[in-house]
């Protein structure tokens, strides 16, 4: 393979793996921030150790974040470094904001919240944890800004020729609500949010099943179905004004991650599919005249096919159509475990449906493919195009490197990522194993008085 291929290659493995981690410390941050503050409400004991665990989980989470992110930032100049040249005054702005609205606040304050619980007063730790938990969103904000520029490109002029052209930002403001910024970050956050409550349903499942730690499990798992709700509802409408937005600056990516070959009126939605590109078209199960009331309101309104578009422009549209719908199926198996959840859960029967609980143990692998088929649908729709209608991926890369070099680093990074996911397995599987602290209520008693009771038992 060549040096393009193999760097695409490299550059999509080492950031599907950094992206298990920072959606599940953002999702996490919030939950604990809401946990912290119930107990900062209640004064209760179990509250307290509730909050408490969940800020062991989120630390582990963290420190695989930024260790792996830290990875990112050396491809751009080792593998990428005509990319880094000609988009460095942007992306090194937004960068920039990042280190210092998002890595000074996390780092200023990380320490207080991890250990600061006997050491200062209740309202100063949750502080501490208000601000870890803005930090963790603010570094999200800003790499989906530097994202969303390449995806459409504002704010900016040209300054250069050939190999020297460069951009340059000419308007800061233009440059950060650039046109997809704004519904890409929702669509992100909301994700994150739900890798965060899929993490808790996880645990507090297993929990269940395992008859332990059952006052943590009941507490932890009502704060997650209220998030969990709120946030999967959100995450549609996010989507439909995501995708109206790619419609409506990225056409040929919407046709794309549609399959749509030719335009035509009344274009139809593919709900299960797959691509033939001998012929040009797509088979599978088909709603006539979908795909357009969605995009413009209007049935009879064509959607623009790839054949408004010169064939060179083209992304791989069997793999950009398969990652799109596996996002959309993993939204709807999380829709559908979490409306089960919330209704066992009024009937006060879910720590008794092992049927769905084994489901949400194992639901905690949704967002995570989720959130990297979303990531993949996005970057790979947007190819050959490394930054939208400026710069072509193959004039991207490093003229310096050679197709050795990337494979071998390729499979030291394989070789190094797996070590660290075993050991984020094993010492997640340790933490969970040993569980919460055990508070001043007897074990069980919250769980009885509040749930048990309800149930006639």
């Amino acid at each position: 393979m060549d040096v393009v291929t193999l760097s695409r290659i490299q550059f999509a493995f080492t950031i599907s793996f950094h992206y298990i981690f920072p959606p599940m410390s953002i999702g996490l941050a919030l939950m604990i921030v809401i946990m912290e503050g119930i107990y900062l409400k209640t004064k209760k004991p179990e509250h307290r150790e509730m909050a408490r665990f969940w800020v062991r989980i989120f630390a582990l989470t963290f420190a695989l974040g930024v260790a792996t992110g830290l990875v990112q930032v050396f491809a751009f100049g080792n593998n990428w470094a005509q990319y880094s040249r000609f988009i460095g005054d942007v992306f090194g702005s937004a960068l920039g904001a990042e280190g210092i609205f998002a890595f000074f606040l996390e780092a200023g304050f990380i320490g207080l919240m991890l250990f600061g619980w006997d050491r200062v007063k209740p309202g100063v730790h949750y502080f501490a944890t208000i601000c870890v938990a803005c930090g963790a969103h603010f570094s999200a904000v800003w790499i989906v800004i530097a994202n969303s520029w390449m995806q459409t490109p504002a704010g900016f002029k040209i300054v250069g020729e050939g190999t020297q052209a460069r951009a340059v930002v000419t308007d800061w403001w233009k440059m950060i609500f650039n046109p997809s910024s704004v519904d890409r970050l929702v669509h992100v956050i909301l994700g994150c949010w739900l890798t965060g409550v899929f993490v808790v349903l996880s645990v507090c499942a297993y929990y269940f099943i395992r008859k332990r730690h059952r006052n943590f499990a009941f507490l932890s798992m009502k704060v997650a179905l209220i998030v969990g709700g709120i946030t999967i509802i959100l995450q549609l409408f996010s989507a439909d004004s995501t995708a109206r937005g790619v419609a409506k600056y990225q056409p040929e990516k919407l046709a794309a991650i549609e399959g749509v070959y030719k335009t035509r009126d009344y274009t139809p939605l593919t709900l299960i599919g797959w691509v033939d590109s001998k012929e040009q078209t797509v088979h599978g199960i088909k709603v006539p005249a979908l795909l357009s009331l969605l995009t413009y309101r209007n049935p009879e309104t064509a959607v623009a096919g790839l054949d408004n578009f010169p064939k060179s422009d083209w992304a791989n549209v069997p793999v950009v159509f398969q990652t799109y719908h596996l996002m959309i199926y993993m939204w709807g198996a999380m829709f559908l475990l979490l409306v089960a959840a919330i209704i066992l859960w009024f009937r006060k029967k879910v720590d008794r449906a092992k049927w769905l609980l084994w489901p949400l143990v194992f639901g905690v692998i949704l967002p995570p493919i989720a959130n990297i088929a979303g990531w993949f649908t996005a970057e790979m729709g947007r190819q050959p195009w490394i930054v939208y209608h400026l710069l072509r991926t193959s004039q991207g890369v490093s003229k310096s490197i050679s197709s050795g070099n990337v494979l071998g680093s390729l499979i030291m990074f394989f070789v190094i990522y797996t070590l660290l996911f075993v050991l984020f397995i094993f010492l997640l599987n340790q933490k969970i194993q040993h569980g919460p602290e055990e508070s001043e209520v007897p074990e069980d008693q919250i769980y009885r008085n509040t749930y048990q009771r309800r149930t006639g038992e």
